[in-house]
């Protein structure tokens, strides 16, 4: 019973249920929506998974909202500190799963280093993140991948002239988000800083055009991804862009993603994080 129901949360939790859906499972497992409901705050506390930073944590505010781009507006989760009135901006670019629970709680991480952070949902154009992800590859087939650069360099627009950004703005994303976060640093010259977790390099032509300073991160374990660092790094050193390369010994593709206990590092994870925070901070600041 206690698996059972412990691998239930961490479904809820990566995205691939939604909330109605967890708790009408986790009341047929308790016996009723009121043992649910109690048991709830308990799981959130202490199943691996379960965001690190609450929805409803008191320093922060919080909010779905749209935002002008290539394909009409795109939904977007948005999190910033409660105190203060302007942050520097951070766009967080989902993986290939879309907008889930995971990259809004990683979204609220980065809010509460200081950041107004934006998380832009891909698939907008073709109705937005569906709560069930099982199928979730088929809408991202239906996204024209030019488009789609051009929806998250918009993200760049929108924050340098939001009421509540320093007009300072950096990028960063994870394996789908972090080829898109490449995508974004070629696309949006007025980007300040850019950090991909294990993404897709762009070509060498189109490194040419990226005019913010790259801190990129990768796993020791990711030979698809990894074959590209080569000629990425060349590029960059032939165009005189200002770029960091990180490695992380014995991590696989998605280290960072603490929802998928098979990839998830911690020791990795945090380590980049704390390189990542540090680097907006000190581009972007």
């Amino acid at each position: 019973m206690e698996t059972n129901i412990s691998d239930l949360f961490r479904d809820y939790k990566s995205g691939n249920l939604s909330r109605r859906k967890f708790l009408s499972r986790l009341a047929m497992y308790t016996g009723s929506m009121a043992a649910a409901m109690m048991l709830l705050p308990m799981f959130e506390t202490n199943i691996p998974g379960a965001a690190v930073v609450p929805q409803a944590d008191p320093g922060l505010i919080t909010e779905f909202i749209k935002y002008p781009a290539a394909t009409g507006e795109m939904r977007a989760y948005m999190a910033r500190p409660r105190k203060g009135t302007k942050f520097p901006a951070v766009i967080v670019i989902h993986e290939n799963k879309g907008l889930v629970p995971h990259i809004q709680d990683v979204t609220r991480r980065m809010a509460k280093e200081g950041f107004l952070a934006l998380a832009p949902d891909a698939l907008s154009p073709v109705g937005g993140t569906p709560d069930d992800i099982s199928n979730v590859g088929a809408l991202f087939k239906q996204l024209d991948n030019s488009q789609t650069i051009k929806n998250f360099a918009a993200a760049v627009k929108y924050l340098k002239t939001h009421t509540n950004s320093s007009g300072k703005v950096g990028c960063t994303g994870f394996c789908w988000g972090g080829a898109m976060t490449n995508q974004v640093a070629v696309n949006a010259p007025d980007l300040d800083a850019s950090v991909p977790y294990y993404g897709r390099q762009p070509s060498a032509e189109d490194v040419a055009r990226i005019k913010a300073p790259v801190m990129a991160h990768y796993a020791e374990n990711d030979a698809g991804i990894n074959a590209g660092i080569p000629a990425f790094e060349e590029a960059l050193k032939k165009n005189n862009i200002e770029y960091q390369f990180f490695t992380y010994p014995g991590t696989a593709h998605a280290f960072n993603n603490d929802t998928n206990p098979s990839r998830y590092n911690e020791e990795a994870a945090k380590l980049a994080w704390k390189r990542t925070v540090e680097f907006f901070k000190e581009k972007l600041g």
